[in-house]
């Protein structure tokens, strides 16, 4: 085997390739060929952030099999043309954890306690003493946006410190949230109650923008806020008027939308702590991601064991050939069902039938619970461990299909705070993925696109009013799937239902998601894009 190192490693980090004493590594220093040279022999190649590992360097390395990533991100890393070419991509989430959490907690304590004016004022020979009084973060509320690795991290820190610790991450169980006394609330709430907010999620479509003019100004007068996530979680402009206002009170930012910053509006605001995106930025988090990674490409290269990988099913490419319209079904009916569930979620049942219930179904499930949990950092590899890692059960049962239904199916129960939710989809004529049921209703749609999902009272009108207002909004409907409950001829709220698939996603279907939460015969709607993973939930609450 042929490791090439293409980038500085700690000792540690080389030594545990080096207990393969047959396996030749080379570090960033032998590259004397240079590093395109040198992969053509090669089998794993490990980076970290500099060596851009793009399409070109992938045509000089017919025999690699595996890139290590030290680190999280994998933006330097082009993982289509990996997967073409069957690579494995792995990366490290969670091995910095700690050292972000510790920024986390020392930026709070030097908002609370002005130590970047102090140090300042005391290096320009000032003593001003009465004019740096500050605060105790004893008794405050700590409100933490993410709950994952980095999240509990924080928590499991400020708890200490005497905070109250309230957290929102609808993926985290009400369990795992008890054991580590973090009072789990909605996001709303969270932003009225914190003292102090952090945020800890992935960049998605639904945490873009995630603090906003609209979200500032539910928050406390006086909130401080710590961003060492995404750069992109925050709307820069609504942020710097708070800050000059005074709604917040005070800032701290290791992370921006365009790196590294430059000439920016926050150079010239005292109550803003910056810092260059050193969060993970320690000797220990280095030492530990070097150590990770290194393990992880030992152990698929040895064993084949795929760790982490942010691209790779672990299947043959005929099991895969034979798998793939059903993953791709699965990811759509976890998204899909996904925004209708209300609270926190406790446990998800996935049940398989026909081709299915025969076959390795780990990538299936990994592929619904991607959509289900929907988070930046949930792929087809690591979704079950993120799952439980968040506390979420995952039940399995394989069975025959029901007599005279769809041969082979696949059907997500979501068990949640608020109630439970169910749909069940297949895959026709081998590549076209369609909704089945849901929750108890048969409703037979395509699963791809742009889809409108409404539940609504069984009256007449409704139809008709839905095709009247989007085309009044000049939405065009490309199908139109309806679905009844057989139980009586009048049903109650909610229990009839109707999903529509329009052209694309145009620009104007928000104002005909709005127009028809007015229509008083519908109880809910939602608008889901299969394509792009972005979600509209409705203000009106499932019923």
């Amino acid at each position: 085997m042929k490791i090439v190192l293409a980038e500085k490693v700690s000792p540690a980090t080389l030594a545990v390739f080096k207990e393969q004493p047959e396996w030749n590594v080379l570090t960033h220093d032998q590259l004397a060929k240079g590093l395109e040279a040198e992969l053509a022999d090669a089998d794993a190649l490990v980076v970290r952030s500099a060596v851009q590992v793009d399409a070109k360097l992938l045509e000089s390395a017919p025999k690699l099999r595996v890139i290590g990533r030290a680190g999280v991100g994998v933006d330097n890393i082009d993982a289509e043309a990996a997967t073409n070419r069957g690579i494995v991509v792995m990366n490290t989430p969670g091995a910095n954890a700690i050292a972000v959490a510790e920024l986390t907690l020392g930026l709070m304590i030097s908002m609370a306690r002005q130590v970047v004016k102090a140090n300042s004022t005391m290096h320009n020979g000032k003593w001003e003493k009465k004019s740096l009084q500050g605060v105790e973060l004893r008794g405050k509320t700590l409100g933490i946006v993410g709950l994952g690795r980095v999240g509990m991290e924080v928590a499991r820190r400020a708890l200490p410190f005497g905070m109250t610790v309230v957290g929102y991450d609808p993926f985290v169980s009400p369990a795992v949230a008890r054991e580590n006394n973090v009072e789990l609330a909605p996001l709303d709430e969270l932003f009225r109650r914190a003292d102090y907010l952090t945020l800890h999620v992935g960049l998605t479509p639904q945490t873009e923008g995630l603090i906003n003019a609209t979200s500032i100004a539910t928050m406390k007068k006086g909130v401080r806020i710590i961003n060492c996530a995404r750069g992109e979680l925050v709307q820069d402009e609504a942020l710097l008027a708070a800050l000059k206002s005074g709604q917040v009170a005070g800032a701290a930012l290791d992370v921006f939308t365009s790196e590294p910053l430059k000439d920016s509006p926050y150079f010239n605001l005292e109550n803003v702590i910056l810092t260059p995106h050193i969060a993970g930025s320690t000797n220990e988090a280095q030492e530990a991601v070097g150590i990770q990674i290194a393990r992880q490409v030992s152990d698929y290269l040895k064993m084949g064991v795929v760790q982490n990988a942010v691209n790779a099913p672990s299947l043959t490419f005929e099991e895969y050939q034979l798998l793939a319209p059903y993953i791709t079904m699965a990811e759509r009916l976890g998204r899909f069902i996904s925004g209708a569930a209300q609270g926190n979620l406790e446990s998800v049942q996935i049940s398989y039938t026909g081709k299915l219930s025969q076959a390795k179904t780990d990538l299936v499930r990994n592929a619904a619970l991607t959509g289900v949990m929907g988070s930046g950092d949930v792929n087809h590899i690591n979704a079950a461990a993120m799952a439980a890692e968040r506390g979420i059960r995952v039940h399995e049962e394989k069975k025959d299909p029901v007599s005279g239904g769809a041969g082979t199916t696949l059907k997500l129960v979501l068990h949640a705070s608020g109630g439970d939710v169910t749909a069940s989809g297949t895959v026709l004529h081998g590549t076209s993925p369609r909704l089945l049921t849901w929750d108890g209703i048969d409703i037979e749609a395509p699963l791809q696109g742009t889809l409108i999902a409404i539940r609504n009272h069984d009256v007449p009108g409704v139809i008709g009013r839905i095709g009247t207002i989007l085309g009044e909004q000049q939405v065009n409907i490309a199908n139109f799937a309806l679905g009844r409950s057989v139980r009586s001829q009048r049903v109650p709220q909610g229990q009839a239902l109707a999903v529509v698939q329009i052209d694309g996603k145009p620009a104007n279907a928000q104002a005909a998601v709005e127009a028809l939460r007015k229509v008083d015969a519908i109880a809910s709607v939602r608008l889901v894009d299969l394509e792009h993973t972005s979600q509209d939930n409705d203000a009106k609450d499932e019923a």
